[in-house]
C-alpha cells in the first residue's frame, strides 16, 4: 500500500479518490511531526471526513509524533491505529507495549511516500497510487 503525505483535507481526499480509482489502498500519512504542531484531534477529524468524502477507498492513516511521547501517548488513546515516534528507545519500548494494548501500530520511522506538498506531486499522486 503506497503511503501519501497529506497536509489538509483536500490532499486526503484526492489521495483516496486516487486510490478507490486505481482499486488499491493508500496509507494516509501526515507531515512529519503533525501532532505536534496540528494535533491528534486535528489529524483524527481529518481522516473522518476525508473517508466520508469517499467512503470507497481503503485506507490506513499514520499520524507522524516525531519524538513527542506525551503526544504520542495521546495519539494512542484517541484511536489512531499507527504513529510514528522517533524518541528515545526506552520511551518507544513503553508506546509499544501501550500501541499494542490499543490494537495499533508503533513505526520508527514513517515509510516512503509521496509528499502531496511537493512540486508536481498531485500530477504524479495517481501513477504513485496504481504503482502499489
Amino acid at each position: 500500500m503506497q503511503a501519501v503525505i497529506v497536509h489538509g483535507l483536500d490532499d486526503a481526499r484526492a489521495a483516496l479518490a486516487a486510490a478507490a480509482a486505481a482499486g488499491r489502498g493508500v496509507t494516509l500519512l501526515s507531515a512529519p511531526g503533525a501532532a505536534g504542531y496540528a494535533g491528534v484531534a486535528w489529524w483524527r477529524g481529518l481522516i473522518a471526513l476525508a473517508r466520508a468524502a469517499v467512503p470507497d477507498a481503503g485506507a490506513e492513516d499514520v499520524l507522524d509524533c516525531d519524538d513527542l511521547a506525551g503526544i504520542a501517548v495521546e495519539a494512542l488513546h484517541a484511536g489512531c491505529p499507527a504513529i510514528v515516534f522517533r524518541g528515545p528507545h526506552l520511551q518507544a519500548g513503553q508506546l509499544a507495549a501501550l500501541a499494542s494494548v490499543c490494537g495499533a501500530r508503533l513505526l520508527a520511522s514513517a515509510p516512503p511516500a509521496l509528499d502531496l506538498a511537493l512540486p508536481g506531486a498531485r500530477r504524479r499522486l495517481a501513477a504513485w497510487v496504481a504503482a502499489g
